[in-house]
């Protein structure tokens, strides 16, 4: 679907994106930069992926319970049906939604909202997950954050999993992951 450029002087959008390991603070940024925006009086609608439900089932919630009220959809499209007459769209879990996720946040911001996105960009054995490698190629800012290695207190960019064996998708948090840097993700 193409969308006329915005050629006449009025605002336009833009692509956040915000990745990094598990622990790294991703969602507390994507929930800092939300509110800031809230603060502003700007129209923000909050997005999640329905699979995200290991704090809440509606809120984006971060490691250390900052949280916000989002709207947890099945698929990228559906984003685009919600985000209507809004100034900002806030996605967190990226890496979770489907094949569509980049183009939806690349329509909103020819409509001129400015879309944040958060994500894991690498799943637990070092591989770009999900479409963030797609997302992050669009991105016109990208902010990588890092984690601190539980073993060597290096900082970390793997987000080690415990158990080795199943699915590329296992939610789940300091039971089943921890950060580690490169070096200590091979012990």
């Amino acid at each position: 679907m193409f969308i006329e450029p915005n050629l006449k002087g009025e605002r336009r959008g833009w692509i956040e994106v915000i990745c990094g390991s598990m622990f790294s603070g991703k969602t507390e940024e994507l929930i800092r930069r939300l509110k800031r925006v809230k603060i502003a009086n700007l129209k923000v609608e909050i997005f999640k992926p329905t699979i995200d439900v290991r704090y809440d089932e509606v809120k984006i919630v971060s490691h250390d319970t900052n949280a916000i009220i989002s709207t947890p959809v099945d698929n990228a499209q559906t984003i685009l049906l919600l985000a209507q007459d809004v100034d900002v769209v806030g996605i967190d879990e990226a890496q979770f939604f489907d094949a569509d996720i980049s183009d939806v946040c690349e329509l909103l911001a020819q409509k001129g909202i400015r879309v944040i996105v958060a994500g894991l960009d690498m799943d637990y054995l070092g591989k770009p997950f999900g479409q963030m490698p797609n997302l992050l190629a669009k991105a016109d800012y990208i902010t990588k954050l890092h984690a601190i290695c539980m073993k060597c207190g290096n900082i970390a960019n793997i987000s080690y999993r415990k158990i080795a064996s199943g699915p590329q998708v296992l939610l789940g948090e300091k039971d089943i992951y921890e950060p580690r840097c490169r070096i200590c993700a091979l012990c």
